[in-house]
C-alpha cells in the first residue's frame, strides 16, 4: 500500500502548527490562523448559524408568536376557570335553550348545554391556542438553530407556550440577550 504523503513539505516537518491543523482538519490554513488569532484574544470565537439578517428575522418572528401564544393562553386559563369553576362556555350565536331567545354573546352554562346551535368558543380557544403553540415551537427552533445555543434554552424556550406569563418575560430576556451578542460579535453572522 502506497503511504499518502502531505502537499506541503513544511506540514510533513511539523514546523508550522497552524498549517499542520489545517491539512489534519481539513479547512483552510487561513481560517485555522484567524480563529487561533481570536483565541489568543482571551475569547472563544463566536459563530451563529445564519447571517443577521436572517437572526433579526427569527427575533421578529419569535416575539410576535411570543405575544400572541402567550396571550392565547391566558384567554386559555380564564376559559377553563369558567368552564370547570363555575360551569359555563363561552358562546356565540344560537338560541338560548331555557327560552327558545336568539343567544349573542356570553357565557351560558356547559352541562346541560345552555345554548342550542351556537359557537362554541371555548372549544375554539383550546385549538387554537394548539395549532399556535406548534408555529411557536417552530419558531423557537428557528431563533434556537440560528444563535447556536444549548438545548436548554430551547426547552426554556418552550415552556413560554405553556406556563401562563412565562412567554412574556423569556422574550423580554431572550430578545435582550440576541441583541447583546448580535452587537458583541459583529463577524460571526457574516457567513455568506
Amino acid at each position: 500500500m502506497i503511504d499518502p504523503k502531505p502537499a506541503n513539505p513544511a506540514a510533513a516537518a511539523g514546523t508550522n502548527a497552524d498549517t499542520n491543523a489545517g491539512i489534519n482538519s481539513g479547512t483552510n490554513p487561513a481560517t485555522n490562523a484567524a480563529t487561533n488569532a481570536g483565541s489568543k484574544t482571551g475569547g472563544k470565537k463566536r459563530r451563529f448559524g445564519g447571517t443577521e439578517a436572517q437572526i433579526r428575522s427569527a427575533l421578529k418572528f419569535y416575539k410576535v408568536l411570543a405575544y400572541l401564544t402567550g396571550g392565547m393562553l391566558l384567554l386559555l386559563c380564564a376559559e377553563l376557570v369558567a368552564r370547570y369553576g363555575f360551569g359555563q362556555y363561552l358562546f356565540a350565536g344560537g338560541t338560548n335553550a331555557v327560552t327558545g331567545q336568539p343567544f349573542g354573546f356570553g357565557f351560558a352554562d356547559a352541562e346541560p348545554p345552555g345554548v342550542l346551535g351556537g359557537v362554541n368558543l371555548s372549544v375554539a380557544v383550546l385549538i387554537v391556542h394548539g395549532w399556535m403553540y406548534v408555529v411557536y415551537l417552530m419558531s423557537n427552533f428557528r431563533l434556537w438553530a440560528l444563535m447556536r445555543w444549548p438545548f436548554l434554552k430551547l426547552i426554556l424556550l418552550a415552556l413560554g407556550g405553556v406556563v401562563p406569563f412565562l412567554s412574556f418575560i423569556v422574550e423580554k430576556k431572550f430578545h435582550a440577550e440576541v441583541e447583546a451578542e448580535l452587537a458583541a460579535n459583529p463577524q460571526a453572522p457574516q457567513r455568506y
